[in-house]
Order: structure tokens, then C-alpha cells, then sequence
């Protein structure tokens, strides 16, 4: 019992850490008229883009969908 109670201490101990450490990044969720934070996502032609590359270019549109076939 001790083993276990050990592993989840450790693992209670771990998610403890990790909201703390994130908790001003979630605190910090953007309102409606909010300027976008820059980020770079990979596409599916296997480039980076980031949102600075279209900065003042034109609207961006960002489409998330899971890949075929995978139940997603």
C-alpha cells in the first residue's frame, strides 16, 4: 500500500506543479476583439506557418480536423 500511496502523491504532487505553472496562461484566455498572440502550426503540406507570416495581408482562417479514419 505504501508503493501506491507513494505513486499517487508523486503523481498528485506533478499535476499540482502543473497547474500552477500554468495557471497564469489559462487565467489569461482572450476576450471577443482580442489581438490574436502569434503562434506557428504545422500544415498538411508538412510546412510551419505562423500568424505573424499574414500579418495585415489578409483575414486568416484556421480548420482543425482530425485525419481520416482515425474515429476523431
Amino acid at each position: 500500500m505504501s508503493q501506491y500511496a507513494n505513486r499517487l502523491a508523486r503523481v498528485l504532487l506533478a499535476t499540482i506543479f502543473v497547474v500552477v505553472t500554468l495557471g497564469s496562461h489559462l487565467a489569461a484566455a482572450l476576450e471577443v476583439g482580442d489581438k490574436a498572440p502569434d503562434f506557428a502550426l504545422q500544415a498538411s503540406d508538412g510546412e510551419t506557418y505562423s500568424l505573424s507570416q499574414f500579418a495585415g495581408d489578409k483575414p486568416v482562417v484556421i480548420a482543425f480536423f482530425p485525419k481520416a479514419f482515425t474515429g476523431g
